[in-house]
């Protein structure tokens, strides 16, 4: 359990810088419905930048920690973690590119540290109990709901577009997570359970899903409202599904004092929803050369 925290904590680090660089790239370029492009051309266009491939890079690493954690820990704790990515986001905002955080973010960061250590400490092992294989395929079903649900509403206006697709994306974050727990248990080089089971495939393509709408909630303006929606979405779903599906228990006795922890980092994690995406100024305050 040890080395899972670890991992989700370092995918949180991960996740957070990626976050700095991607937006950074992502700002240079007018939201989808301004653009005379538009549509997927101008989301490549937006994710075809240094920064944002570096991000990519980060990304990839938070990945793999991710999985990591996701087989030795609950849901709710990975969950949890991933969203206080945006308290490495604000620090490294604050740090790097010279963003100010008021008390108040100060103290979301401090919420997330906090609330963070109260569920390592309260977590459980995670859940052993698998459910029906019809599940696996609702995985694969949910990700092509997902994507179906973007393409309509693609043009929508602000406010309305970046609470969508905040929304969408986390649901894709939550796709991935809930994917990463229903996978068989292979080894190299026996891994070709994996090409026959829609879980690996539900993965990937909620993994993808979510970047795109991503890439598009950072574009749209309501920062705060896109990542708001983002951070419940991609919290919060896949925790109670852990919780009745696949059996993730907190230590014995101390189930509220793991809810309050969540609750607490999750809050914290909504009070630093800003930082979904560097403002114009900060682009302009970056080191020279990004």
């Amino acid at each position: 359990m040890a080395l899972g925290l670890v991992m989700a904590l370092g995918a949180a680090v991960f996740f957070g810088c990626a976050m700095v660089l991607q937006a950074l790239g992502a700002s240079r370029h007018p939201p989808a419905s301004e653009e005379a492009g538009g549509g997927l051309l101008g989301t490549a266009r937006a994710m075809l930048n240094i920064p944002y491939i570096c991000g990519l890079g980060l990304d990839l690493l938070g990945f793999i920690a991710q999985l990591i954690a996701l087989r030795s820990l609950p849901l709710y704790v990975v969950q949890a973690a991933l969203a206080a990515a945006l308290a490495v986001t604000a620090v490294a905002g604050a740090f790097v590119l010279r963003l100010r955080l008021g008390r108040a973010e100060w103290a979301g960061v401090g919420a997330v540290c906090v609330g963070l250590a109260v569920l390592g400490v309260t977590a459980g092992a995670e859940g052993h109990r698998q459910p029906s294989f019809a599940f696996h395929w609702g995985l694969l079903v949910a990700v092509a709901l997902l994507a179906a649900i973007g393409g309509a509403v693609w043009r929508l206006h602000e406010p309305a577009r970046a609470l969508v697709m905040g929304a969408l994306c986390g649901l894709g974050f939550a796709v991935v997570g809930l994917a990463v727990r229903v996978l068989p248990a292979v080894g190299w080089p026996h891994i070709g359970p994996l090409f026959t089971e829609p879980a690996s495939y539900a993965l990937l393509a909620g993994g993808a899903v979510a970047f795109v709408f991503m890439t598009e909630a950072v574009r749209g303006g309501k920062v705060t409202t896109a990542t708001a929606a983002m951070v419940l979405t991609e919290t919060a779903p896949p925790a109670l599904l852990g919780v009745l599906l696949l059996g993730d228990r907190t230590r014995p006795g101390m189930v509220p004092l793991a809810v309050l922890g969540f609750v607490v980092a999750i809050a914290g994690a909504l009070a630093l929803a800003r930082f979904g995406e560097v403002s114009g100024d900060a682009a302009e305050a970056s080191p020279e050369g990004i």
